[in-house]
């Protein structure tokens, strides 16, 4: 461990030996940046890469030039088919240490293949596509985008766990099921592969019903159907022996009964019926219209939020494609820099992507590439709009010199020249306040400057009418 006041190495005491700086906070920074890494390090060996994801990043923010755990959070994503990750991450890294990283080797790889490059677009595109099919409810068509998906980047868990959720909701409970047991063979401890999989086996479970199955009791009565009566015969009772007189008296009375059941009954409840059956079409009738009339009002308001849902859509696409250009560009420009170090054409790139996107609305891997790339060309783009602005100023065009100072310091604020002439274009301009708040910006920035020690700066304020702390 190396002392970050003088760079020299550490001993075992709470201070530097060298400068004598206290660097026992320090060094608890830089251990717990360790434990973190060798935890991540750990859960990565074992496929838990979602744990492993989580450790790298507590790490890099105890010490964000861990080049060890920045690597290893690159190949993690990788892992998981998050391939602008990685290669966020790795570039990243390559900055932090030029010289002895195997983050070179990782991005060479994927430079030497093209199409493993267009693949990753392609796979990005069609996984946005078929998120935007399930906001718009086309859900088959979003399972056919995501097995293109996957077809291109068999490793994408967020396309498989999408993939198993589709299935889900379609109850294609074995699919959902093998496919979230792929999940699981790639990072083994994901929790929302872990939930989806529960949801998917407490419906897979067999049923334990069981079936009882009961015997007649001796004693039980004796049932049995007669035409459309249940008769039922105790055990105790026995058939008498009936005469055959008797027999055809029995049937003669049954027969004149039945003819009167049938007169004064069945007629009238046949009568009866008719009437009802009727009424009961009449009713029918009315309750299908009352229905009819309530899907009509039904589907005119679906009709209109599906329009509005529509328009949102809509919206959130041509976001999606300005977010995917800005990616495809940035990725573009960062290619061509490392593979040709030419820093005229990605400086005049990085300015055009950072004047047309705000960096607020992306990833924190798209902010960090971006300021990692800037620091890298920021000095040249700087350099080239403070000799524009210079030229300005000596034409007395102090609106445009002061424009272009203020990039040339936002591209590098270690420019002095330009934070100076930037307080002299304000007072050239009679932009008293501006130039007052210039100057003193330039005296707590620089205050080792000469222009500061001769006390050139304190004259200028002074005759501006400001007081000089």
């Amino acid at each position: 461990m190396f002392c970050y006041n003088c760079g020299r190495q550490l001993s075992e005491h709470d201070f530097c030996t060298s400068c004598g700086v206290d660097v026992s906070l320090y060094k608890k920074i830089m251990c717990a940046s360790n434990l973190y890494y060798n935890e991540g390090l750990e859960k990565a060996e074992v496929r838990d890469l979602a744990g492993a994801i989580t450790s790298l990043r507590q790490s890099l923010k105890f010490n964000k030039n861990n080049v060890e755990a920045r690597n290893l959070l690159g190949l993690v994503y990788y892992e998981m088919g998050e391939v602008v990750s990685a290669l966020s991450e790795w570039v990243i890294s390559k900055n932090l240490r030029p010289e002895k990283n195997i983050a070179d080797d990782y991005i060479n790889r994927l430079q030497s293949n093209s199409g493993r490059l267009d693949a990753v677009n392609q796979t990005i595109k069609k996984y946005n596509q078929a998120y935007t099919y399930c906001l718009q409810g086309s859900k088959d068509l979003a399972i056919i985008q995501l097995k293109k998906v996957l077809s291109l980047n068999s490793r994408y868990v967020r396309a498989r766990q999408l993939l198993a959720l589709l299935y889900i909701d379609s109850e294609q409970w074995e699919k959902a099921e093998r496919e979230l047991k792929k999940c699981l063979e790639i990072d083994r401890n994901n929790t929302l592969t872990l939930r989806y999989l529960k949801e998917v086996e407490n419906v897979l479970l067999p049923d334990e019903t069981v079936k009882q199955t009961t015997k007649r009791k001796k004693d039980e009565p004796i049932r049995y159907i007669s035409d459309n009566e249940m008769i039922i015969q105790p055990v105790s009772v026995r058939e008498p022996k009936n005469s055959g007189v008797a027999t055809l008296v029995n049937l003669g009375i049954g027969l004149i009964i039945g003819l009167a059941v049938t007169y004064f009954l069945l007629v009238p409840s046949a009568e009866s019926n008719a009437r009802n059956e009727a009424q009961k079409q009449i009713t029918e009738i009315s309750n299908q219209s009352d229905a009819k009339t309530a899907r009509i009002q039904e589907l005119e308001n679906e009709n209109k939020r599906l329009t509005q849902d529509r328009e949102l859509l809509q919206n959130n696409q041509d976001i999606n494609d300005e977010r995917l250009k800005a990616y495809d560009d940035l990725l573009a420009m960062a290619s061509d820099y490392l593979a040709n170090k030419n820093n005229d054409n990605a400086a005049a790139e990085l300015e055009r992507i950072t004047t047309e996107v705000q960096l607020g609305e992306y990833s924190e891997g798209f902010e960090a590439f971006c300021d990692t790339l800037l620091k890298e060309i920021g000095p040249e783009l700087s350099k080239k709009y403070y000799e524009e602005a210079y030229e300005s100023f000596r034409k007395e065009e102090y609106g445009a010199a002061i424009e272009m100072f203020r990039k040339a310091i936002y591209y590098n604020p270690q420019n002095e020249d330009a934070y100076y002439f930037l307080a002299r274009a304000y007072q050239k301009s009679e932009d008293t306040e501006k130039a007052i708040e210039a100057y003193k910006q330039f005296m707590e920035d620089f205050p080792n400057s000469p222009k500061v020690l001769n006390r050139e700066i304190e004259r200028y304020l002074l005759e501006l009418g400001a007081t000089v702390d």
